[in-house]
């Protein structure tokens, strides 16, 4: 059997001008894109970012990742996925798929490789990689991710804010991912340990609906929708233990 070749492709934050020349021009050659959604009907935001790039009779195929987190479901959905890629990567196509941001920093994309090597452990991928999230934002705001020899250090957030706060006792720059709906207890957090001032807020970096904020107490009282697609950077001096 001659497999297929699997391009994953990092489409950038939102803006389609981030994405690399590599992925569009991937993405405009492809018969078969695949592109993953958080639930049926809903609308792929990776496949919104580069449109202007698909051509028309591509075949493309929406993936469900539910944002759940019971492990046993998410395995089924990679595996599903992963079955769904391999069956045109066995018809000797060639075949890509669109993930958000960069394609090997918490990503759908690792978890989907993973389940497609079991199926073919020897299948022949290309990862392209993509701007962060944290990247843009940092553009977007001016503000210096890494300086000198402080440390930079990335969180996914999780209702389990001690690896935050131990991030900002650390020092140098804190970048919080998956923000979502923990928003207004990390505003709570920042508060606290007197990191606020020094944090910046952008939600849906290069896309219509972008939102700058630069003084986060404006953003506290907000709903749980405030944190989707969102990033914060934190500047924080290291603070000794008591």
């Amino acid at each position: 059997m001659s497999l297929g070749k699997l391009y994953g492709i990092g489409v950038g934050p939102g803006d389609p001008e981030l994405i690399s020349i590599k992925g569009a021009r991937l993405i405009s050659n492809t018969k078969h894109l695949f592109v993953p959604i958080a639930r049926i009907k809903k609308k792929s935001v990776a496949l919104d970012i580069v449109k202007e790039y698909v051509n028309e009779g591509t075949n493309v195929k929406e993936l469900v990742f539910p944002m759940v987190t019971d492990k046993s479901e998410l395995n089924k959905r990679w595996d599903e996925s992963a079955r769904i890629i391999a069956d045109t990567l066995e018809s000797g196509e060639d075949a890509v798929f669109l993930t958000l941001g960069d394609a090997l920093l918490y990503s759908t994309y690792i978890y989907l490789l993973r389940s497609l090597r079991k199926i073919h452990p020897d299948v022949n991928v290309v990862t392209i990689p993509g701007i962060t999230a944290f990247s843009a934002v940092a553009a977007l705001t001016g503000f210096p991710v890494g300086e000198a020899k402080e440390p930079v250090t990335i969180v996914p957030t999780s209702d389990d804010l001690q690896a935050v706060r131990g991030a900002i006792e650390l020092g140098g720059t804190v970048i919080l991912m998956k923000v979502g709906k923990r928003l207004q207890n990390i505003l709570d957090l920042l508060e606290e340990m007197d990191a606020i001032k020094e944090s910046v807020f952008v939600a849906n970096a290069g896309m219509e609906s972008q939102r700058l904020v630069t003084d986060l107490r404006e953003l506290k009282g907000e709903n749980d929708q405030t944190g989707y697609l969102s990033t914060i950077l934190i500047k924080s001096q290291a603070r000794t233990k008591q």
